[in-house]
């Protein structure tokens, strides 16, 4: 079954060329010429992945995020014009998935929305209903968060505690998770930026150090809703990021 893609765009011109080149690849579209259309149909109906333009009438691509944001983890591409370097790192922070400046190439368009899905798909177990060693094996534990591979679930709470108010679960986007992953797989040791990016972004897709940035702040911002005091994921200036377990 082919993948379904959103497009959200007052650009009917972009509607129409973006969509033509996504159905020749095999991708079923749905169009949207405005977010507030968009908002009921994503939430009604939820696509496999959203292109969201950010400057829209009645409301703009990072309300629309923000709005589903309280509902669904939707995999997220922003298209933002390029001098507008303060809207790629809010879209960012309220959770997109990635982001390309406009104009922009078809081809990398479809490439990142392939590369996105195929983390989205990575990140899904592999049987509904695995096992109890299955289970065992894709979770892991480092001081207080646990994170589980197979439900896409991370939860924040002291080791071992039991009782209302001993975790909490904390929403993360794919890309989110799997910088978190890679961090907490090897608490202590460095990732440079360039590492977390070979990591979150495979196959070749060019995105900048801004990028991992901007997710980051997210993750930590995410953890201090439910932890004030959350500091596990330490920064490195000029070298780059570790989480501490302690």
């Amino acid at each position: 079954m082919s993948a379904t893609i959103a497009l959200v765009d007052d650009d009917r011109n972009i509607l129409t060329s973006v969509s033509i080149a996504l159905q020749n690849e095999g991708f079923t579209v749905r169009m949207y010429a405005d977010g507030a259309t968009a908002l009921k149909a994503l939430t009604e109906n939820p696509p496999d992945l959203a292109v969201l333009d950010i400057k829209m009438p009645r409301m703009d691509g990072i309300e629309l995020l923000r709005r589903l944001r309280e509902k669904t983890e939707l995999p997220v591409i922003f298209l933002t014009s390029k001098d507008t370097e303060i809207d790629e790192a809010l879209g960012l922070a309220m959770g997109a998935d990635d982001y390309i400046g406009k104009p922009f190439s078809q081809r990398l368009l479809i490439e990142r929305i392939r590369a996105v899905l195929r983390r989205a798909a990575n990140r899904r177990a592999p049987d509904p209903e695995p096992g109890e060693e299955a289970v065992a094996a894709a979770a892991f534990t480092r001081g207080r968060l646990t994170m589980d591979t197979a439900r896409h679930r991370v939860t924040w709470g002291e080791p071992g505690a039991r009782g209302p108010g001993s975790s909490n679960d904390v929403a993360l986007t794919v890309t989110e998770f799997l910088i978190l992953e890679a961090l907490a797989q090897r608490p202590g040791f460095v990732k440079s930026r360039d590492q977390l990016m070979d990591t979150a972004y495979q196959d070749d897709v060019y995105v900048d150090d801004r990028t991992i940035d901007s997710h980051i702040k997210r993750l930590r911002k995410k953890f201090r809703v439910v932890d004030p005091e959350f500091k596990a994921i330490e920064t490195l200036y000029g070298v780059g990021y570790r989480f501490n377990e302690e």
